[in-house]
């Protein structure tokens, strides 16, 4: 009986604990690719509904991949559709190795987890639907070794 109240104190302790570290997260998420491929018609698509115009934000993304990933880099095509339907279109690079060819990032085993800050202190201009859309812009098509791609908004630190 008291090992049963211990465990479901634990588990309230540690859930509390988590909300507690999220709370700073407006938005996050992950799109896994199937058989660790990421093609080009294939677009990471993040519909994110924005009710604080008023909260300054840092804008990140999240790329896994396999240590045998054959590039330092990656190209994407981002497209940021606002909710009054505006949209823009820009292409980015994001280095994934350094000079050296050290992957950037965690690793553990043959897997790096790297985080990139694309934007800090963004305030968004209106409320409503954002729609951030990302397609690989490589020329090897599929992209191997490509395992998930994230997006998430934090609240700005300041």
């Amino acid at each position: 009986m008291i090992n049963q109240i211990n465990k479901y104190i634990i588990i309230f302790i540690c859930s509390i604990l988590l909300s507690a570290c999220n709370k700073n997260i407006v938005y996050s998420k992950y799109i896994t690719f199937k058989d660790n491929e990421w093609f080009a018609k294939d677009k990471a698509v993040f519909d994110v509904e924005i009710t604080d115009n008023t909260n300054l934000n840092d804008i990140s993304l999240m790329i896994r991949h396999a240590d045998s990933y054959p590039f330092s880099n990656i190209f994407l095509f981002v497209t940021t559709k606002y909710p009054d339907g505006k949209m823009l279109t820009d292409t980015m690079e994001v280095v994934l190795a350094n000079n050296k060819g050290e992957w950037q990032g965690s690793g553990a085993g043959d897997i790096f987890d790297l985080t990139v800050p694309i934007k800090k202190n963004v305030k968004f201009p209106q409320t409503g639907k954002y729609q951030f859309i990302f397609e690989q812009g490589m020329r090897q098509d599929p992209l191997q070794m490509m395992m998930d791609f994230g997006f998430e908004i934090k609240k700005s630190a300041n």
